[in-house]
């Protein structure tokens, strides 16, 4: 009997260690990559080693946006962006690129002259052409996709695009040549339109109405990012399927580009701290969280003839954008991993199929 015993706990004590020894990427490699969103402070130490374990692409959180990369006219700071591309170079990593064409995080130089006035459509595209041009080239052969452009449908539900100074100067024009400029200079990478509210249902509309119009045009976009900026709260799983279902009849692969799930409400305007408002992972939460992630990648896997990638937008709890948006010093737990960089119970919940 005792030898049955031993030999139990040896069996399970082995198991554990394959276990321990399995990333995010391992458990997901017959169904589709697992990335993150990186920044270069996270490429040395534990949040390295737990990148290169865990995940099988990165996608910089900011590094190549076009006001940190192209910040005055004349002038590219590569260093950052230079420096995540090594990085996955030398682990064998896929890189997303993030993002050619947004309205924020531009510099403001791109809509102005040198008098400080507004520049003209033709003045403004050339800009776009050569930033793009520039950035796509130089990683060429390194960045297998890139999201092109960011955010260009409105929140505003009686309006298709946004009101931004791409759209005042260029209207839906500049979207069109993004991507156009996009393939021209690598005409391998795979070009996404991203956006995030996309399993809302009037949002999902427009954002199908608008694919659908570049798709009809034969513009070069191959490809869907639904951000997955997420909570305990939602989506359904009902909503979840229907955008699936609604932006795959187009054709388009899709990519979960900058997944996190808040264990709080959305809440879109920045406001103060309310008096008495906690931000304790009770275990209350933690199980909310829980059903919401596993309810997300069972639903995904279901789909994986479609979702060609996932990607959490930043590594673990320890560091994250939602700890200061939309409430400065409020503390958020939207990650697999906890503030330590160590599995949370959630982790096991979506490696567990």
């Amino acid at each position: 009997m005792k030898k049955i015993i031993l030999a139990i706990t040896l069996s399970i004590a082995a198991q554990l260690s394959v276990a321990q020894d399995k990333g995010l990427k391992d458990y997901y490699k017959d169904y589709f990559p697992i990335g993150v969103a990186v920044s270069p402070q996270a490429l040395k130490g534990p949040e390295a080693e737990l990148i290169v374990k865990q995940f099988i692409s990165i996608t910089p959180e900011n590094a190549m946006k076009m006001g940190p990369i192209h910040p005055e006219e004349n002038r590219y700071n590569w260093t950052d962006a230079d420096q995540i591309v090594a990085f996955a170079q030398q682990h064998g990593l896929k890189v997303r690129g993030h993002a050619l064409c947004w309205h924020q995080q531009t510099p403001s130089w791109i809509f102005t002259d040198a008098k400080g006035d507004t520049v003209s459509k033709e003045v403004l595209l050339k800009r776009l052409q050569d930033h793009i041009t520039t950035v796509v080239s130089r990683y060429k052969g390194k960045i297998y996709a890139w999201d092109v452009v960011n955010e260009a449908v409105a929140d505003d539900p009686t309006k298709l695009l946004r009101n931004t100074p791409w759209y005042k100067i260029c209207g839906e024009d500049f979207i069109i040549k993004a991507f156009e400029y996009a393939h021209a200079a690598d005409p391998d990478a795979i070009l996404f339109y991203n956006d995030y509210n996309t399993e809302r249902p009037e949002k999902r509309d427009r954002v199908y109405t608008l694919l659908k119009k570049l798709r009809d045009a034969k513009v070069p976009v191959h490809a869907v990012g639904m951000q997955g900026h997420w909570s305990i709260f939602e989506p359904s799983e009902k909503d979840l399927r229907a955008t699936l279902d609604k932006f795959s009849s187009l054709g388009l692969n899709i990519q979960i580009t900058e997944l996190d799930v808040s264990v709080y409400p959305s809440e879109k305007f920045p406001r103060e701290r309310r008096q008495g408002e906690s931000d304790v992972f009770t275990s209350e939460l933690e199980n909310k969280q829980m059903e919401r992630y596993k309810m997300v990648f069972r639903v995904l896997r279901e789909y994986k003839n479609v979702i060609t990638g996932v990607t959490f937008w930043n590594i673990s709890d320890k560091h994250t954008w939602l700890d200061t948006y939309p409430v400065p010093g409020r503390k958020n737990y939207p990650l697999l991993f906890d503030q330590n960089l160590k599995p949370k119970k959630v982790f096991f919940e979506v490696t567990k199929f």
